[in-house]
C-alpha cells in the first residue's frame, strides 16, 4: 500500500516532543507529504534540515487561546477561519489532512470541510483537567466525533482518556512514538566523557532530568530528592518552552533555599541531548500527571542508561518495573530517592543487564520504522474510505 499525498498541519514551531514525532514521521514518509506550521521557531529549521518541504501561516488571535482557556472569543474563532481558508487551498492538493495537536485539529476540521479532505487528528495529550480545561476537552471531543475520519493516540493512555471524555471508541487507533536509535549509537564514550568532565565533579554520581520546565513534568521532585542523595549531582535539561517561566524561577529559589547549588545544574535547552544522557549514570522522568507516551524514557533505553520513571501514563506501557527500568510513585521525593539508592546498590552484571533489555525493548518497538509505516497504513486507509478499527 502506498503512502497517500498528506498535508501535516502543526500548530507550535518549538521543538517539543510532539514536534520531534511528527519531525520523524514526515522525513520518513515515503509519498508526497508537506508540513505546515502555524509559526516560526526551532521546528522550521529542523524540517528544512531534514528536506522536508515546510510552509509557515503563523497563528493570529487563535495563539491567546490556551489549554486552560474556555469557549475561544469572536477573535479566535475569526482567525480559524482565516487560517482554515489558507490551509484548504494547500489542502486541495493532497489526499488528506494529520493534524498534530488540539490547536492545528481545531483548523484542519475547517480546512478540511472547505477542501473536502478527510482530516486526521494525532492526539498527543492526555485530556483530563489536569491539563485542559472542561470546555475544552468538550469542544475538543465534539469536534473529533463530528470531523475526525480517525484518532490516533500516542498510547493506550491517551486513547483510555479520550474515549473516558466522550470520544469514539471507533475512531482510535493506537499508534506509539518511534525514535531513531542512530543518534544515541552514534554517541562515543570520550564525547561523553568529555562532558561529563566539563559539568560533573569528580566522585559525583549524575541523575539526568530531560523535560520542558513545567510544574507537571516534576523537576521540583528532583531537586527535593537530590536533598536526600549526597554525592549526587543532578543535571535538569530543558527550558520553559510555552511561558512557564514563573515555574523555572521557582526551581532556581527552590536550588537556593536548599543550598543545592553546587548539586543541581541547570543546562538549558541543549541540542546534545544523546550525549547528556550517555554522560549520566540514570535518567530520571518525574511526572506529576500522567504522561501521555514519555519520550525521554526511550531515549534513556537506546542511551543505555538506567531510567527511573513515574508509574503513570503511557510510562506504564514503556518500563517493565524491575525488569527495563524503575516505576515510581508519581510526586514523591522519597520513593524517588530510595529509587536511585536501590539502582546504586544493585549488582553491576544486573543492572547492566537490565539496561541491555531496556535498549533491545526500545528498538524491537518504538522504531520510526514501524511508527511510520502504522500511521501511513492507517491514513491510505481512511483515503480510500475503508478505516480499520483497533
Amino acid at each position: 500500500m502506498s503512502a497517500p499525498r498528506v498535508l501535516f498541519l502543526a500548530h507550535s514551531a518549538v521543538l517539543g516532543g510532539g514536534e520531534r514525532s511528527l519531525l520523524d514521521l514526515a522525513a520518513h514518509w515515503r509519498g508526497e507529504r508537506e508540513v505546515m506550521v502555524l509559526g516560526d521557531g526551532p521546528f522550521i529549521e529542523a524540517l528544512r534540515k531534514r528536506d522536508v518541504p515546510t510552509a509557515i501561516e503563523p497563528l493570529g488571535a487563535l495563539a491567546s487561546v490556551k489549554r486552560e482557556s474556555g469557549a475561544p472569543g469572536l477573535g479566535a474563532l475569526t482567525d480559524v477561519a482565516r487560517l482554515a481558508t489558507r490551509v484548504a487551498k494547500s489542502a486541495r492538493d493532497v489526499d488528506v489532512i494529520h493534524a498534530n495537536s488540539q490547536k492545528s485539529f481545531v483548523v484542519a476540521a475547517a480546512a478540511g470541510l472547505l477542501a473536502r479532505r478527510p482530516v486526521v487528528w494525532h492526539l498527543r495529550d492526555i485530556l483530563t483537567t489536569a491539563h485542559f480545561s472542561s470546555a475544552n476537552i468538550r469542544a475538543a471531543v465534539l469536534l473529533a466525533n463530528a470531523r475526525a475520519a480517525a484518532v490516533i493516540a500516542n498510547s493506550q493512555a491517551t486513547a483510555a482518556a479520550f474515549i473516558e471524555a466522550g470520544g469514539s471508541a471507533e475512531l482510535v487507533h493506537v499508534v506509539h512514538n518511534g525514535l531513531s536509535p542512530e543518534a544515541f549509537d552514534a554517541v562515543s564514550p570520550a564525547a561523553a566523557a568529555a562532558v561529563r568532565r566539563q559539568i560533573a565533579p569528580d566522585g559525583a554520581y549524575v541523575l539526568a532530568a530531560v523535560a520542558r520546565l513545567a510544574p507537571w513534568k516534576g523537576q521540583h521532585v528532583v531537586i527535593a530528592a537530590t536533598q536526600d542523595l549526597p554525592g549526587t549531582q543532578t543535571w535538569i535539561v530543558g527550558a520553559p518552552l510555552f511561558g512557564e517561566d514563573d515555574y523555572a524561577a521557582k526551581l532556581h529559589a527552590q536550588v537556593k533555599g536548599l543550598e543545592l547549588g553546587s548539586r543541581v545544574q541547570f543546562l538549558g535547552e541543549r541540542q546534545d541531548v544523546p550525549t547528556i544522557l550517555r554522560a549520566a549514570d540514570a535518567v530520571v522522568h518525574s511526572a506529576v500527571e500522567a504522561e501521555p507516551f514519555g519520550r525521554v524514557v526511550v531515549e534513556a533505553m537506546l542511551s543505555r542508561r538506567p531510567v527511573i520513571a513515574t508509574d503513570a501514563g503511557g510510562v506504564r506501557e514503556i518500563l517493565r518495573d524491575g525488569d527495563t527500568g524503575l516505576l515510581v510513585k508519581p510526586g514523591d521525593p522519597v520513593a524517588l530517592a530510595d529509587a536511585v539508592r536501590r539502582l546504586r546498590a544493585m549488582a553491576p552484571a544486573l543492572r547492566e543487564a537490565m539496561v541491555q533489555r531496556a535498549y533491545d525493548d526500545a528498538v524491537a518497538r518504538f522504531s520510526v520504522r514501524a511508527m511510520t509505516r502504522s500511521v501511513e497504513q492507517l491514513l491510505a486507509a481512511v483515503v480510500s474510505d475503508r478505516p480499520r478499527r483497533s
